[in-house]
């Protein structure tokens, strides 16, 4: 580790004869470790920027699998990838970018039980997860082992980078991901990025930033993004920087807990069984809509995804979307079956059951599987999403 090979001072050349970069720069990359939590949108362009920078040890926590909607955005994987890890995929497609670092895949679910084992091997933590009870646990884990970390998020036209608990001169840290967001939002107040949308070259944007801070933190170069948030606005090429105040949220920070449940997630599985359980919803098929349908039943159809959604594909039904719902039961019968149906079925159901415990419908159905179920299952020519 006390210099560079002939191969790496050839391959890394370019950062060698960069002024206020050189050699020493360089071999602070090579002994460097970091881990990348995510191979998703974000994850994609850092990993394969930090592989190329001749990062020395490269670790990659990812349990999931790739789909094929991955493909818009998340740029490690290729149309021969779909349905298989994540993790493992990335390794290979890294090692092939670079052979002369170590690379090493975790397809595991990072939790409570096993983040400080995980993080302690690292030097540096890249976060590039899409959910709230992750970001916290890697931010108390990070602030438990005194690692810094640098965040970042997305959301159809924007993203958020900023770089976190960074031990100082005097041995005091930069501010956390808690004294940004002290406490996590309700679980159905952020859309995701599979019901909101995110542009596909957002992620290469920020993902890329990301890899920029770690690159300058490693090196003491530059000026990180410290007790700073940036945020991008790719509709019109806009960055606003804004200071994170120090809420002294390190001290509140003494040991990992359930996040799902701080999260306030695990509240709304149980209000979800709960509810389930005491009134079971119904639910009816696509090969039993579709019997409806060509039978000219009287029935009526909603559909509660949002209008982009609906745009690409629709299978008939009255576009009223989940957020509108509540104001809008005056459009929903009471007097003739109802099949109210989403992309998946997930959404749906959640408005069935809603209606029923608050507007006291007895005459609704969820269409099982939603559109995605319709398309594979009644008309594999009906674009989806």
């Amino acid at each position: 580790m006390d210099k560079l090979s002939q191969q790496e001072l050839i391959r890394y050349s370019r950062h060698l004869v960069l002024e206020d970069f050189g050699l020493e720069n360089q071999l602070k990359l090579k002994r460097a470790r970091v881990l990348v939590i995510g191979a998703g949108g974000l994850g994609s362009p850092a990993l394969l920027y930090l592989t190329a920078a001749g990062i020395g040890k490269i670790g990659i926590i990812d349990f999931d699998k790739v789909d094929v909607t991955n493909l818009q955005r998340q740029v490690l994987f290729t149309s021969d990838d779909v349905g298989k890890s994540k993790a493992e995929v990335a390794v290979a497609r890294l090692r092939a970018l670079n052979s002369l670092i170590e690379i090493e895949g975790y397809p595991v679910n990072l939790n409570a039980s096993n983040a400080l084992e995980l993080i302690t091997k690292y030097d540096i933590v890249l976060d590039g997860s899409d959910n709230f009870p992750t970001r916290y646990l890697v931010n108390d884990a990070c602030v438990l082992l005194q690692k810094p970390f640098v965040y970042g998020s997305i959301l159809k036209f924007e993203g958020q980078v900023s770089v976190f608990n960074v031990q100082k001169s005097d041995k005091t840290f930069t501010t956390n991901y808690r004294d940004l967001f002290p406490l996590p939002p309700s679980p159905d107040s952020v859309p995701n990025c599979e019901q909101a949308g995110v542009l596909g070259v957002l992620p290469g944007i920020i993902g890329s930033m990301m890899a920029n801070e770690v690159v300058k933190i490693i090196t003491n170069t530059g000026k990180p993004l410290i007790d700073k948030l940036l945020i991008f606005d790719a509709s019109d090429n806009e960055f606003t920087v804004i200071n994170i105040p120090n809420r002294n949220a390190i001290g509140s920070i003494k040991e990992l807990m359930d996040y799902e449940d701080f999260c306030g997630i695990n509240e709304k599985k149980n209000k979800y069984l709960n509810i389930q359980q005491n009134n079971p919803m119904r639910e009816i098929t696509v090969q039993e809509l579709k019997k409806l349908k060509d039978a000219g039943a009287d029935f009526q159809l909603i559909d509660v995804r949002e209008p982009h959604e609906y745009d690409i594909c629709d299978i008939g039904g009255e576009l009223i979307p989940m957020a509108e719902i509540p104001s809008s039961t005056d459009q929903i019968s009471r007097d003739k079956q109802v099949i109210i149906h989403c992309r998946s079925g997930k959404r749906s159901g959640e408005m069935v059951l809603w209606l029923e415990k608050n507007e006291g419908y007895t005459n609704l159905y969820n269409l099982k599987g939603g559109i995605l179920a319709w398309a594979k299952e009644i008309d594999p020519e009906m674009p989806v999403y």
